[in-house]
């Protein structure tokens, strides 16, 4: 029945400010695995001075350096359990390179780095991060119960830290666990004596995964035991002993360990015979082609808040029983084995605990492969290789295609199962550069991961070989004498101190891509000083550099108007206060100025005989309003061409970020950012039938990053009453894209124009989305309208 049966559960005490006779910090040891140390790992038991259970689930023990900088946080490891009257509990923390003895079966298992000479330690209601930095205000946390600190350590209780910790001495409470709240007074250093919850000391059970037997033989628990028949492992949180397994891929670089396989798989399609064994920040003491026995704790590891989990051996310790072994044959990933649907469905909560139906859903056969040794052939790039060394691929060769190679985003009901992200793990050779469109040719093989980055990914051992299909980037037609060419071109946070490559490219991408336009609306110019909240908002020293580069690349002297935003009210990167800006040709179209526009003041419409005309040019759009809270404001222009009056309305909807995932464990998943921009596409929506209301003739051109697909409810919003028309729902459906996300070719960015613009020619200018070498991650477009004949 568990600890509680035989004895009340009770809380802890609030705050370590009053002496504990009950939980206290027992024993801390920071020396585990360093020069000259016994003991392989660091760790921190525990101890129960009451007389009843005490409940440590929601708890954690948080680390702190000895001397802690301005950056330095608490480092945490949750607990769970519950540590009895007079016993006590283990907590394992990393794992150094030396020592020989593991330490007994650890009741609670973290990656903490502690100071074998200095540090602070923290027993914590909650497992949320303390802030305190100081004795006297950790001595206010009403969340701490008990606290130890050792060396020189600047946190600690009464008169002063206990001294004397190494890497080969603990420092440790008498038998009696009393506690004065004096560090100094009730603790010592001596050799170090870990006990876990079951009075094991080092020795007297199997180590580090408890259990008896030869350590040479496997125990009973297998790989496909571990991951069960669900995204959650039955066996979350327990020891497991000499799991036996081949060494599949090792992983050197950031999550540092290993994947083991199972060569004797179940009959179970749902169970995966392959698990990652995580490591810490030690370097995994094994190779691929080893044959081993692994204990430790089963965990389950979620890269991010929504993002499904990884289940994950952690605090391992192996034997090595050979090497040089064959692997098992992989997983062949292709269009008959992967499914068509993506993902179960839980109502918008989460699909952790439904059974997985690995024939059914894309998102469940990869789950049901976890860890394992995965295979596709000769797949198409479908993502361009990013400057982390990864790419992305289709193992479905004939789905959904775009016109370039890619994979198009085109219905929130299919996301596109075949998508695979890859990366290089120990393959020989360099990550190759690779394009949209472009092929990795022959095999490419690695375990099966997980990421909050893309989700499912290969972790390549063994990677294709690159064929170069020749994507080249396009260059649209130069407008004709009697068409207005506008367009738009999300730059990417340009501002005055970035490298002269990238606005040299840039400038390319508008005098040569786009053949010069008359007007290009601008987003995400910054500041001139970038990101630094001094008090900055001007973009003179932004625009000079960007339009001297422009005329520098053939096009013209292009002028420049913008509303300059209030500090950090305009949202993205901090400090550097983005905005839309107009570039215009005045060789070819005037600017309409009209004084008095600002950041908080909105531009209106008024109606003359001669049509409609704005109140302030350039102007925003209701700035005021709660729709543009912490996002850009919209930009109107009014411009005149061939004594026509051409509106242009500039936009930057708010971000996709808070999202949830298309491949995380909430299914379907939510997209809460859309409130805000269906929002702000209600007001453009507005203001432009403001316009049309002035002048049912009126020209307007809406463009800009509209941070969302053609099938949203944004557009939707945006075009509601027929008042705009979405260009990009005039081109063929295999060329509607402008922006590659997690492989996914999709429309972010739009232009749209009023009922009156009747005659225009439309183009998405692909010279960025698609490419590893980028001058932005978006693709400009322009539209070039027959103003004359719009009547």
């Amino acid at each position: 029945m568990g600890l509680a049966s035989a004895f009340a559960i009770t809380s802890l005490p609030a705050a370590y400010a009053t002496p504990s006779g009950t939980a206290v910090i027992a024993e801390v040891y920071g020396g585990g695995g360093n020069s000259g140390a016994t003991l392989i790992r660091d760790f921190v038991e525990l101890g129960n001075a009451g007389s009843a259970a005490y409940d440590l689930s929601g708890y954690s023990v948080q680390y702190l350096p000895g001397s802690p900088s301005a950056s330095s946080q608490w480092q945490v490891t949750a607990l769970s359990g519950a540590v009895e009257p007079g016993g006590r509990f283990l907590v394992a923390e990393a794992a150094g390179t030396g020592g020989t003895t593991a330490l007994p079966a650890p009741d609670a298992t973290g990656s903490v780095a502690m100071s074998a000479t200095s540090g602070t330690i923290a027993l914590v209601s909650g497992t949320a991060a303390l802030s305190c930095k100081t004795a006297a205000d950790c001595a206010a946390e009403s969340r701490i119960v008990d606290l130890v600190g050792y060396g020189s350590a600047v946190v600690r209780e009464g008169s002063g830290p206990v001294t004397g910790a190494s890497n080969t001495a603990s420092v440790a409470r008498g038998s009696s666990l009393a506690d004065t709240d004096d560090n100094a007074a009730d603790l010592t250093a001596g050799t170090p004596s870990p006990v876990n919850s079951a009075g094991q000391t080092p020795g007297s059970g199997d180590g580090d995964g408890g259990g008896d037997g030869d350590p040479t033989t496997p125990g009973t628990v297998r790989v496909h035991d571990i991951q069960g028949t669900t995204r959650l492992s039955p066996l979350n949180g327990q020891s497991v002993t000499r799991v036996p397994g081949l060494v599949t891929g090792v992983r050197t670089s950031g999550s540092k360990g290993y994947w083991i396989q199972d060569p004797s798989a179940d009959a179970d399609p749902r169970t995966s015979e392959g698990v990652f064994v995580y490591t810490g920040s030690v370097d995994p003491a094994v190779a691929v082609g080893d044959s081993v026995l692994v204990s430790g704790k089963v965990s389950e590891y979620y890269p991010s808040s929504t993002s499904q989990s990884v289940t994950e051996i952690t605090g391992p310790t192996v034997t090595v029983l050979s090497g040089g072994n064959a692997l098992p044959a992989a997983l062949t990933l292709d269009p008959a084995s992967v499914p068509d649907a993506y993902a179960p469905t839980a109502g918008g909560g989460s699909i952790d605990a439904l059974a997985l139906e690995p024939a059914g859903y894309a998102q469940d056969f990869y789950e049901s492969a976890e860890g394992m040794r995965v295979t596709f052939a000769d797949a198409r790039v479908v993502g361009a290789t990013t400057a982390y060394d990864e790419l992305w691929v289709t193992v479905k060769p004939d789905e959904s295609p775009s016109a370039r190679g890619g994979t198009l985003y085109s219905s929130y009901d299919q996301p596109n199962t075949g998508r695979l992200k890859v990366m290089a793990l120990g393959t020989a050779a360099a990550f190759p550069t690779a394009n949209v469109g472009d092929e990795l040719s022959g095999t490419t093989t690695g375990p099966l991961d997980y990421s909050t980055y893309g989700g499912y990914n290969v972790q390549a051992t063994e990677l294709g070989t690159l064929v170069d299909n020749g994507l080249k980037r396009e260059v649209t037609r130069r407008q004709k004498g009697d068409e207005l060419a506008v367009a738009t071109y999300n730059v990417e946070n340009l501002d005055a101190l970035d490298e002269q490559e990238k606005f040299d490219r840039l400038a390319e991408g508008v005098a040569v891509n786009l053949s010069s336009p008359d007007i290009v609306a601008l987003e995400e110019i910054q500041d001139d000083n970038g990101a630094t909240s001094d008090g900055t908002v001007t973009s003179e020293a932004t625009l000079k550099r960007f339009t001297d580069a422009i005329r520098a690349a053939g096009g013209p002297r292009y002028q420049w108007r913008y509303i300059a935003p209030v500090e950090n009210q305009d949202g993205g990167e901090p400090g550097g206060n983005i905005r839309q800006v107009f570039l215009f040709n005045p060789k070819r179209v005037s600017f309409t100025d009209r004084a008095g526009g600002d950041a908080v003041t909105a531009t209106g419409v008024v109606k003359t005989r001669k049509g409609a005309r704005l109140t302030y040019s350039p102007g925003r759009i209701d700035p005021t309003s709660d729709a543009w809270d912490n996002s850009r404001k919209p930009l109107v222009g009014e411009f005149v061409f061939h004594g026509e009056t051409v509106f242009v309305i500039a936009n930057h909807f708010t971000s996709k970020g808070g999202d949830q995932p298309l491949h995380g464990r909430y299914q379907p998943p939510a997209r809460s950012s859309e409130t805000q921009r269906q929002a702000q596409a209600a007001e453009v929506n507005t203001f432009v039938t403001s316009l049309l209301a002035a002048d049912k003739n009126a020209k307007a051109v809406v463009l800009g990053d509209l941070n969302d697909f053609e099938f949203s409810p944004t557009v939707t919003t945006l075009t509601d009453g027929k008042v705009l028309k979405p260009l990009i729902t005039t081109l063929p459906a295999a060329q509607r894209y402008t922006y590659v996300y997690d492989g996914n070719a999709q429309t972010l960015d739009h232009i749209l124009t009023s009922p009156a613009v009747t005659r225009f020619d439309y183009d998405v200018v692909h010279i960025n989305a698609e490419f590893a070498d980028q001058a932005s991650d978006h693709d400009p477009q322009i539209v070039r309208i027959d103003v004359a004949k719009c009547r």
